[in-house]
């Protein structure tokens, strides 16, 4: 039988997610202020990935399992982290700060990897998810002119977070007051009550 996939993360999960919520919470400071005005990366087209997609995926793939959404979140920035890492000269203010954030980025993923059984991970992804996953792991050099986007390091680490608390929502939620993350940031409103350094949520 095939193992029973869930969308709440295990109790293990929420901790190493808070600890790289905290490390997000100055992303403003090193992923804006230490770059040039407009400075932009070169990423894959799927590396974009915000809340607007996971709301086309859900509807496009009848009943996409919410484990399939955040296989493909971990797989997706740590391609993001590598990249701004790879464009950062050794001396620059942000190179430790990104390092630091990619390796609590992977103790994260670690720990997801752990708190499921290893059949669900050799499971058929949807024919959709697969599409994006090969197109994500291809070789640069065999990837088309036409699938890269040109993306400032500071809207890439934003998305993943909001994204981050739209899929694992359980870690960041009040039990006495749930927020729905994955539409809360689609709000004109909500985005300004979030906070002015880029970090801890304070929308209500």
């Amino acid at each position: 039988m095939a193992p029973v996939l869930t969308a709440s993360p295990s109790a293990s999960m929420c901790p190493p997610l808070r600890t790289l919520n905290d490390s997000l919470s100055h992303r403003r400071r090193y992923m804006k202020h230490n770059f040039p005005i407009n400075y932009s990366i070169r990423v894959y087209r799927q590396e974009i990935f915000k809340l607007s997609n996971i709301s086309r995926m859900r509807v496009k793939v009848e009943g996409l399992d919410e484990l399939v959404l955040q296989r493909l979140w971990f797989q997706i920035n740590q391609g993001v982290l590598k990249k701004i890492i790879r464009v950062l000269p050794e001396r620059h203010p942000s190179r430790p700060y990104t390092a630091e954030l990619e390796r609590r980025f992977r103790d994260a993923e670690g720990v997801f990897v752990q708190s499921h059984p290893a059949e669900v991970f050799q499971q058929e992804l949807p024919e959709t998810i697969q599409d994006i996953w090969d197109q994500l792991t291809e070789e640069s050099d065999r990837v088309p002119e036409s699938s890269w986007r040109l993306a400032s390091p500071k809207s890439l680490v934003d998305s993943l977070c909001r994204t981050m608390f739209c899929l694992f929502r359980e870690c960041f939620n009040s039990k006495d007051a749930p927020i729905d993350y994955c539409g809360l940031f689609h709000s004109r409103r909500s985005k300004k009550s979030w906070s002015q350094d880029g970090g801890t949520e304070t929308a209500h």
